[in-house]
């Protein structure tokens, strides 16, 4: 019986941790997709303690206290840090099997250096010691990104932003390098007319320019596309629902641009119309700005309406959709294609039954000098664990080259998520070094096996993104 999450953890023959050890465990991070708040990394945040840390806005484990029958007021309401702590520490052995109880222990031995199992009888004890070393400047925002030997960072970020915090870090001459993504989703969810009003207000006062017109959105999209440009950004990303590419005439967009600026609601087929233009116009400018594209899309969210109004987006109530989406994909990618403006590309499916649809859609659109132009993004969301990212390695091994994956994202807004990176590593390594004991890969070929698991690892990205 082998010991919990020993130095060999998930490396179940001598060559996966030939591969991990050697090759993977060593090399920075580059986590080219994220949530967290570039506020805190530009003043070097200092977190009131453990609670705050793990729990304050990690919908994860929110989802795991309520399926454990924890009160909301212990999660998201106004019980102390302590009574948080607590319950969660009380939650986490029945998450046994969930990738939350690898990643909890995972931080605490790598963050912390506390080897022991959390649960209502050590709960004290670890609240204690990770608040007082969460005392030390090596435990702040900033610390904790050196600490996981993070090279660069891609937040999320409006179109309406300002950046002001992205450029102070540059400025205050940080080492790791904290970059803005182009994140338009407001700009497309005309679907509210009330809430897009308000928001088309804050992005002509961010650009200092008016918008009265479809026409006029699309030059203050630029715009501000441009000045995204200017602070380092490589990458846009699109939360969506589906694919969109319906026609449309740009006198058709300005019509129901004005008729939702009036407080008219748009119908179904004029949201279609609307978010198939925009997609299509952020996919020319990213071509001609030379970014990366990244579409998350597939989740149905907010499904509890009632917590919605109470606690708003992104709090936990959201889950996987299903959507044909493969068509509308496919017309999206291939009218940009023919235009000559289809930009490298990185979809992520949150249905792992598109699994085998994304990786034979990418083949149609691959395309020279750039190996693996178009990615199958890493698992996501509900699928960034061990089944999950299993199955989608395999899959894009056999239907595409896993040799030329762009790796793995935190997609978090914690700053101790970092062990992510490490947990995919070994089970990529794992995957790779039993094949090479199965005799499926040649072992001739360790010097090139090595390689491509330092490649997948740090440096596919590192020159897929030009960092």
């Amino acid at each position: 019986m082998k010991a919990f999450m020993d130095k060999d953890f998930l490396l179940q023959s001598r060559t996966a941790q030939a591969l991990y050890h050697n090759h993977a465990a060593h090399l920075p991070i580059i986590d080219y997709h994220c949530h967290l708040n570039p506020k805190e990394v530009a003043e070097d945040h200092r977190f009131s303690g453990i609670t705050e840390l793990w729990l304050g806005g990690d919908h994860y484990k929110w989802r795991a206290m309520r399926s454990n029958g924890v009160e909301e007021k212990f999660i998201t309401g106004d019980a102390s840090d302590w009574e948080k702590f607590q319950k969660w520490a009380e939650t986490m052995p029945y998450c046994m099997r969930n990738p939350l109880y690898h990643w909890t222990h995972l931080e605490l031995r790598t963050a912390f250096g506390i080897n022991k199992l959390l649960n209502a009888a050590t709960a004290r004890e670890i609240y204690d010691e990770c608040n007082e070393k969460l005392q030390s400047p090596e435990f702040s925002a900033r610390g904790l990104m050196r600490r996981y030997k993070v090279e660069v960072v891609c937040t999320t970020d409006d179109p309406a932003d300002t950046l002001e915090h992205h450029i102070a870090t540059r400025r205050s001459g940080f080492e790791v390098k904290v970059l803005p993504t182009w994140r338009p989703d407001k700009a497309m969810a005309i679907d509210n007319p009330i809430a897009y009003r308000a928001y088309i207000e804050a992005l002509s006062s961010t650009a200092k320019q008016e918008i009265r017109t479809y026409t006029d959105l699309l030059e203050v999209l630029q715009k501000r596309h441009d000045f995204f440009a200017s602070v380092g950004c490589r990458l846009s990303d699109h939360g969506v629902n589906e694919f969109y590419a319906d026609d449309f005439t740009e006198a058709e967009l300005n019509v129901i641009f004005r008729k939702v600026m009036d407080g008219k609601a748009p119908t179904a087929e004029e949201i279609n119309k609307f978010r198939s233009a925009l997609m299509l116009e952020g996919g020319r400018m990213d071509a001609k700005a030379g970014w990366t594209q990244q579409f998350h899309y597939g989740p149905m969210r907010n499904n509890n309406s009632k917590m919605f109004r109470r606690l708003g987006p992104d709090t936990g109530y959201d889950s996987i959709g299903t959507w044909n989406t493969s068509e509308s994909l496919s017309r999206f990618l291939d009218k940009l294609d023919s235009e000559g403006n289809l930009a490298k590309t990185i979809l992520y499916p949150i249905n792992p039954s598109d699994n085998e649809m994304i990786a034979t859609m990418i083949g149609n659109f691959q395309e020279g000098p750039t190996p693996g132009k178009i990615q199958f993004g890493s698992g996501w969301w509900f699928n960034d664990q061990l089944d999950g990212m299993e199955r989608q390695m395999n899959c894009l091994s056999v239907l595409g080259l896993l040799s030329r994956f762009v790796g793995m994202l935190t997609d978090s807004r914690s700053f101790l998520s970092y062990p992510r990176h490490e947990y995919f590593r070994r089970l990529m390594c794992n995957l790779i070094g039993q094949d090479v004991e199965d005799g499926k890969l040649p072992a001739e070929e360790m010097e090139f096996i090595a390689q491509m698991v330092e490649d997948i690892s740090y440096y596919n990205a590192k020159r897929y993104f030009g960092f």
